[in-house]
């Protein structure tokens, strides 16, 4: 989508600012000894109340209103009666329409008491998404998000995970650019576009970078069982500094 008119971009700003809001709570509300399905139903519960809907749910049949997923799944997990441990890494990821307009936002996170291995790739993870925000503008090759992801990754000793993208969203979950990588990809020479509304999702992991599906038909795993973890903002590039609607 490209948002330029004030309507496009109040409804989109909305729309991912009850992303935000159900993100945050349910990070905050993120227990030991609670449920991923119990979990999901706070999140789910809250864009409900706010007139929203879950988008994975709407647009795909996800059996759940958000996706939770338990390392090593790091993308497309599904609630349900998985009891949350003392010190695992997670991450939720919450995507909702509200007034037609979509938003997509996630994070990674450690339930209780953390350990330095995951502190680490936590805060890598999240300064790369920091570092492509301060990048992206109108003008400039979309390419520049995957050579800064794969840059910061190996500057922290990490890969990206080569399988997972951002994407483009407005009135859709999942709109044109329908890949924006997270690695350098010399012969992609789309630019961005002022007013263009992308999903950037940095993943980092310890391990090869790349995932498989699980059974479910949905969970994507780290081939090797190596953790990860992901960051996403939905953003409207601009001539300057990015509007971020996920916040």
């Amino acid at each position: 989508m490209i948002a330029k008119e004030e309507k496009d971009i109040k409804g989109l700003k909305a729309a991912g600012n009850v992303c935000a809001r159900a993100l945050k709570l349910m990070m905050d509300s993120a227990k030991p000894g609670m449920t991923t399905l119990e979990l999901d139903n706070i999140g789910e519960d809250f864009l409900s109340t706010e007139g929203a809907r879950s988008a994975p749910r709407a647009m795909y049949n996800f059996p759940g209103g958000t996706c939770i997923s338990i390392t090593p799944v790091i993308a497309h997990g599904i609630p349900g009666d998985h009891v949350i441990k003392e010190g695992e890494l997670i991450n939720i990821d919450v995507s909702a329409e509200l007034g037609g307009y979509f938003g997509d936002t996630g994070a990674s996170m450690v339930v209780g008491k953390s350990k330095p291995e995951y502190d680490k790739l936590l805060e890598a993870t999240k300064s790369t998404l920091a570092k492509v925000l301060s990048l992206v503008q109108a003008g400039k090759p979309l390419n520049i998000i995957g050579k800064t992801v794969q840059q910061e990754a190996a500057k922290h000793g990490y890969n990206p995970i080569f399988d997972l993208t951002g994407h483009g969203i407005g009135l859709q979950l999942h709109e044109k650019p329908s890949a924006v990588y997270n690695f350098h990809k010399p012969d992609d020479r789309r630019l961005l576009e002022e007013g263009l509304v992308l999903a950037i999702e940095p993943f980092l992991t310890t391990g090869k970078g790349h995932v498989v599906e699980k059974s479910d038909g949905w969970s994507l795993k780290t081939v090797d069982n190596t953790i990860a973890a992901q960051f996403e903002h939905t953003v409207i590039i601009t001539k300057g500094e990015p509007i971020i609607l996920t916040v």
